[in-house]
């Protein structure tokens, strides 16, 4: 499976990255900054400079040709502004789908947050950040991809145990990034996920019971 992950410089891609090329999967990792060549290309992807704030849609479409699925893993961070939340996490994603779209890649999946299905009005960033995740995962919800949008509680870089709650509903609660990277690799290849939207935390179920639960819910 050849599996394009924008963002691929980000925690939970990287790990992605690796678990997916560990298992036999090619890799297209898009990243803005060069210098992170190396590091994208030491967990097992093909990283391609491509920043989705500057880049032509047809030219992302044109550099994820051939894959069977896309990843939106990129994210403004946590120093960012209001203004980059918008200009990458709801218009970067958008224009990441229309690029996927274009080139007639089937799947899609989307990392989003939990708060993104009744984002806040504020003017604050991080109520900027959930509606601008909100606004992406309606455009994900609207397409004709085989789409699945994943919305992890907080995230932290504890090791990952693969014991997790996956959802429909929203759910509080934290899950280590490992773990997060662990359910994308599952849900990537699996069209059976398809118009779904899970909420992620650590909980009690290994992965793959988890996911058993939600398909037959």
């Amino acid at each position: 499976m050849l599996v394009a992950i924008a963002g691929a410089h980000g925690k939970i891609a990287m790990r992605l990255a690796r678990l997916l090329a560990d298992r036999g999967d090619d890799v297209i990792g898009l990243i803005r900054n060069p210098d992170h060549v190396d590091d994208v290309s030491g967990q097992g992807a093909s990283p391609v400079v491509c920043d989705l704030e500057q880049t032509a849609l047809e030219d992302i479409a044109q550099a994820i040709a051939g894959a069977d699925a896309a990843v939106f893993a990129a994210g403004a961070g946590a120093g960012s502004g209001a203004e980059r939340k918008l200009t990458l996490d709801r218009d970067g994603a958008i224009k990441f789908l229309g690029a996927a779209t274009d080139a007639g890649v089937p799947r899609f999946v989307i990392i989003s947050s939990i708060g993104a299905e009744a984002p806040p009005p504020g003017d604050d960033v991080f109520s900027v950040y959930l509606r601008a995740k909100a606004e992406a995962d309606q455009a994900v919800q609207t397409s004709d991809r085989q789409w699945t949008i994943v919305r992890p509680g907080r995230l932290t870089d504890d090791p990952g145990t693969r014991r997790v709650r996956i959802g429909s509903a929203p759910s509080q609660g934290r899950i280590p990034r490992d773990d997060v990277a662990a359910i994308l690799a599952q849900l990537v290849p699996d069209t059976r996920f398809s118009h779904r939207v899970f909420y992620v935390n650590s909980g009690e179920d290994f992965i793959e019971q988890a996911l058993d639960r939600v398909r037959a819910s």
